[in-house]
């Protein structure tokens, strides 16, 4: 979706951020309007390749902020999704399994 045309076509003050998958964007293009000031900057949670190489040329940048994709998972949201992963096997057996929160719900006639 992000290719060299692109980012031709973003205003210089542009940061683009990038949580959703990694081939959205083409990095040699991003290193190379990053570098050439195309555009102002990037945040990236997700790489073209998982994980991504030591020597990924965006990990120099300074106009780069990167995480590894688990820039959501905080103390308090594993915390949480702990409680609820539990609490739906007690509902399972429970015979109050809640529909929203089954993805397979064939599997168990719900």
């Amino acid at each position: 979706m992000f290719s060299a045309k692109e980012f031709a076509a973003m205003q210089p003050g542009a940061v683009i951020v990038n949580c959703a998958r990694g081939g959205l964007i083409d990095e040699a293009a991003l290193y190379a309007a990053l570098v050439e000031k195309k555009i102002r900057g990037a945040g990236l949670d997700v790489f073209e390749t998982e994980p991504s190489p030591a020597d990924n040329p965006l990990f120099k940048l300074d106009n780069v902020v990167l995480s590894p994709h688990i820039a959501g998972v905080t103390v308090e949201s594993t915390i949480r999704m702990s409680r609820q992963t539990a609490q739906n096997v007690l509902d399972c057996f429970d015979g109050r399994l809640d529909r929203e929160v089954v993805v397979n719900r064939e599997v168990i006639e719900l």
